[in-house]
């Protein structure tokens, strides 16, 4: 390899470290099993939506506005950049008898 790739190489590494950087988040996810013991945790996911938009109240929380919700066969996992507002929904959704997976 010639000298100039070399360095073509290492800019070209230092560009996308920089580019990495500045658009990188850390982002804290959750996983809420359906399976809730009243049979109504299939509305969950319209639940979710409507407190992240801020129409309906969790108790005392606030809304996450930046609240990603995704829908599988048997769960709903949601994830967001604010930990703590995670985790203080994953203390709702259990006192209300739902199972987490715990926050990763």
């Amino acid at each position: 390899m010639s000298d100039l790739s070399e360095k073509r190489v290492v800019v070209a590494k230092a560009l996308a470290q920089q580019w990495l950087e500045k658009r990188s988040r850390a982002e804290y996810r959750l996983t809420v099993l359906y399976g809730h013991p009243d049979g109504n945790s299939r509305g969950l996911p319209r639940l979710l939506k409507a407190f992240r938009d801020g129409r309906i109240k969790l108790g005392k929380l606030e809304p996450i506005p930046d609240l990603g919700i995704r829908t599988g066969f048997d769960s709903v996992e949601i994830w967001s950049e604010d930990r703590d507002r995670i985790l203080s929904v994953q203390k709702w959704l259990n006192a209300k008898g739902y199972e987490t997976t715990g926050v990763w």
